[in-house]
């Protein structure tokens, strides 16, 4: 069960591995995407398609029909991972073997549904596959195994995400012969240290200058590829138009006032913050394209 590209490594997996039968994948319905709001469906089900596997949709899960359909799937184990929906009581009790669920953290820590971005935002050292008996709760349930990955100094949350993914299956594959072999060693979380991540919107990447460079810097990583890092800046009219930062240098020795432009180097410019300041290397105005800093420069006067 999943939804997004982050689940397709370990559902590769589970369809290849010779202790496994895969009877079904349960993915969200095709939506709407883009301009064009094209009907696309979800990457989960184009593989299931390719591998000739019986796919569900369900608009939601709860729902009888959907259920009814699951049943006659007759599952001993069920893996999850990135589904976006909450599973109900008869859904975690249908297989006889277990309901496993594939969380983008190291639980306890950032329970919840943004897992990478909060790792970067909270200035994590590491992160990891976490595999976990499924409960009612938000990610409470206990702890199969996990797998741990240091992030990267320079890292986005895309980067993240595609490693994280790439790391599913190292975590599955054993979870899976615990399970198999019938020796898995469930271990409760520790309530004391659980942390939560929300669930993201565009306001999430809206950037309070008044934060120091290293917490900006985190934020326009963690935000990139979405929602974005943003502030706004006025144009000739005296209109606010959206500016986009991809990415940027934390400068925590060079002093500046908060949101204010304060040099503008060959690389791009430097804005000050709560505590040092950010040097801006790509960035996007409002109805343009992404582009480096310097030649965004080149079209608009932008005065220290």
């Amino acid at each position: 069960m999943g939804s997004g590209e982050i689940g397709l490594p370990a559902l590769r997996w589970l369809a290849r591995s010779p202790r496994l039968q895969l009877v079904g994948v349960v993915t969200q319905p095709d939506k709407p995407v883009g301009r064009s709001q094209r009907l696309t469906a979800p990457p989960p089900k184009l593989f299931a398609i390719s591998e000739g596997i019986p796919v569900l949709q369900p608009a939601r899960i709860r729902k009888t029909e959907a259920l009814e359909l699951l049943n006659k799937l007759h599952p001993d184990l069920i893996v999850v991972m990135a589904y976006g929906q909450i599973l109900p009581r008869a859904v975690l009790e249908l297989p006889t073997r277990a309901c496993i669920n594939l969380h983008a953290s190291l639980l306890p820590s950032h329970r919840g549904a943004a897992p990478i971005q909060a790792s970067i935002l909270a200035g994590d050292q590491y992160t990891g596959i976490t595999v976990m008996f499924m409960s009612e709760g938000l990610d409470t349930g206990d702890i199969l195994l996990s797998q741990s990955i240091p992030i990267r100094r320079r890292e986005t949350a895309g980067q993240l995400h595609d490693r994280l993914a790439e790391l599913a299956p190292k975590a599955l594959a054993p979870a899976i012969s615990l399970l198999l072999d019938g020796k898995p060693q469930p271990m409760p979380q520790e309530e004391s240290l659980a942390t939560y991540s929300s669930k993201l919107d565009r306001e999430s990447g809206r950037i309070n200058w008044a934060q120091s460079c290293w917490e900006l810097d985190r934020l326009i990583r963690a935000m990139n590829p979405w929602p974005g890092a943003f502030t706004t800046l006025e144009d000739a009219d005296g209109r606010d138009r959206i500016f986009k930062i991809h990415r940027a240098i934390p400068l925590h020795r060079v002093r500046g006032t908060s949101g204010v432009v304060e040099n503008i180097l060959g690389r791009g410019l430097v804005i000050g913050c709560g505590e040092g300041s950010l040097l801006l290397l790509d960035v996007q105005i409002e109805g343009k394209r992404k582009m480096s800093a310097s030649e965004f420069l080149r079209g608009h006067n932008l005065p220290i």
